[in-house]
């Protein structure tokens, strides 16, 4: 059993969506919607599923193909917009025995440039309304060990808790052994965090550990404390709290490269 919560949204569930969401393509508004539905096509996070009378027609390109899903029939649209061609971009749903879902568009999220809630950026995924995200300050003592080597060393991190994942143990800079770290050019991105700006692999062991940490300098407000700090995967590395080992969870990397886990 895992010391942290676990997701309870069932696959199919459904919810209205009170915000308005907005996505681009090529400089394009391709959708603009305040009736989006939120659809759990797994149970960590929604997808969104769009009324085709908010989404311009014009941009869609039927492919000739129909596809059943877990929630009905649906054609297959590739999307043009800005001089850009994405194939496979989205689906129309032609028939559901979902209600509210026949008639309505579910895009794939790559396939447009940036979508929007309200007037914010919303990056990798929809936010589900049933996750929690909170940065707190501890003053429990945090190190963070890789074969026998001292990573970093704190005693007074900004925990983050967040639904569904492991506790994140962020600690300040001058807590952290750089001697070990090796900058990365890795990217990534969180619905609830933000873009990262730092990442680094770790030697250790006689190897090359890719990735283990990662900082955001520029976090969403709702994250603001983390802003510089670093934090390491637990699933990869040795972490005591309070001078205490803890459990390496198991591996939370939904989205490789995507930064679901971070």
């Amino acid at each position: 059993m895992s010391d942290y919560p676990a997701m309870i949204t069932t696959v199919n569930h459904t919810e209205p969506v009170p915000r308005r969401i907005r996505a681009y393509l090529g400089g394009e508004k391709v959708l603009d919607s305040t009736r989006v539905t939120y659809v759990w096509e797994w149970t960590h996070y929604p997808q969104y599923y769009i009324p085709v009378a908010d989404v311009r027609r014009d941009l869609l390109v039927p492919e000739g193909h129909t596809q059943r899903t877990g929630r009905g029939a649906a054609e297959l649209h590739a999307l043009k917009a800005g001089g850009l061609h994405r194939p496979r971009a989205a689906r129309l749903m032609t028939e559901s025995p979902i209600a509210g879902l026949a008639g309505t568009v579910r895009f794939d999220w790559d396939a447009l440039d940036a979508w929007f809630e309200e007037d914010e950026q919303v990056f990798v995924h929809p936010r589900s309304p049933y996750v929690r995200v909170d940065a707190l300050r501890s003053d429990r003592p945090v190190r963070v060990e890789l074969d026998g080597a001292v990573l970093a060393d704190s005693p007074s991190p900004v925990m983050v808790f967040e639904t569904g994942l492991p506790t994140r143990y962020y600690v300040s800079r001058t807590a952290v052994d750089f001697r070990h770290l090796m900058p990365s050019d890795t990217v990534t991105a969180c619905p609830y965090k933000g873009v990262t700006s730092g990442y680094w692999s770790v030697r250790g062991g006689g190897a090359v550990h890719k990735d283990l940490a990662w900082s955001y300098d520029f976090p969403t407000r709702q994250l603001l404390p983390i802003a510089g700090m670093i934090a390491f995967y637990n699933e990869k590395v040795d972490i005591f709290l309070g001078g205490q080992p803890l459990e390496r969870p198991e591996t939370h990397f939904f989205r490789a490269g995507r930064g679901q886990g971070t």
